[in-house]
């Protein structure tokens, strides 16, 4: 295309920056505000030196996520262009080249890695590392084992949280560990649950949804959610005895948003809806209010009662 006797690139070339960043999908970078879970729990993310290590690893894990979202649409770009939301993805769609896809997947868990080493603590390098490999492993086979799909989803969230417990050198209580974990299956189940319903049975891009039924699935979300509400419930009242000096139950009264959160959620699921969580947490208001509310009230517990 020309215009005034210059030679104009393509707009696909022009659009090519916007196309590599959709395929690093930023949106998914929700997920690892856990980074700032052990941190904030217990309480030093007031001190400077803390929140810029917690935020180093925090990006090193939207690194580490990008690179491994770029291998995995990499492998089902055959697959994805066959899927009616999914062909439209940068890979599938042919707006991003091939080669430069590659580049990204090597260039990204590097620098991962790179961002992680910048927190001082080898600790936090590792955990990088080892999610990089599990998820790595998941994108090329774990995927299509029934069950262990879920499982791998899951560990990677608890990976987060404990990233952001080792780079600040927090511990992280057994009960805080059990309502990450099953709060994570809770999400990664329902996930599944809202693209079988969606797709319907035997349709789709996963091999497993060709496993799980809707009753299976139900019953998982039921065991998850109570595991992660009892977990919670546990942590919040062991927590307000040991540090909590205020006359108010702060980090009981935490229990109501989340348990707000984690119904509004279900509900969620049950009308057809939850494939992608992370535009549900963009656009229900009614789990953003829950959230704030948590925030608040947690924030008041930890960093003034």
């Amino acid at each position: 295309m020309t215009a005034g006797g210059l030679t104009l690139p393509p707009v696909a070339d022009r659009s090519i920056g916007r196309a590599v960043v959709a395929a690093m999908r930023p949106k998914q970078w929700l997920k690892n505000v856990l980074v700032f879970a052990a941190p904030g729990a217990a309480g030093v993310l007031d001190q400077l030196d803390d929140l810029a290590t917690t935020l180093i690893a925090f990006v090193a894990f939207c690194l580490a996520a990008s690179g491994i979202y770029v291998w995995n649409d990499l492998k089902d770009v055959e697959a994805d262009r066959l899927h009616p939301k999914k062909r439209h993805r940068p890979f599938a769609a042919g707006h991003v080249p091939m080669t430069a896809a590659r580049a990204m997947g090597v260039v990204l868990p590097i620098a991962a890695l790179a961002v992680a080493g910048a927190t001082g603590r080898w600790q936090t390098v590792a955990i990088v590392a080892v999610y990089l490999v599990l998820t790595l492993n998941y994108t090329v086979w774990l995927k299509e084992v029934a069950i262990i799909d879920l499982l791998a989803v899951a560990s990677g969230f608890v990976l987060r949280a404990a990233a952001g417990a080792v780079a600040v050198d927090v511990p992280m209580s057994r009960w805080f560990v059990l309502c990450i974990t099953f709060g994570s299956l809770f999400i990664v189940i329902g996930k599944r649950y809202a693209e079988l319903n969606e797709m319907g049975e035997g349709a789709g891009t996963r091999a497993t949804l060709e496993t799980y039924t809707p009753g299976f699935l139900r019953m998982l979300l039921s065991v998850s959610l109570g595991g992660a509400l009892i977990s919670y419930c546990v942590w919040a009242f062991e927590t307000s005895e040991i540090v909590d000096s205020s006359d108010l139950p702060f980090y009981e009264l935490t229990i109501v948003p989340m348990i707000a959160a984690l119904f509004r959620y279900l509900l969620v699921l049950e009308r057809g809806e939850g494939s992608a969580p992370e535009d549900v947490f963009a656009s229900d208001r009614v789990l953003q209010l829950a959230g704030l509310l948590w925030i608040i009230i947690y924030g008041i517990a930890v960093y003034t009662a």
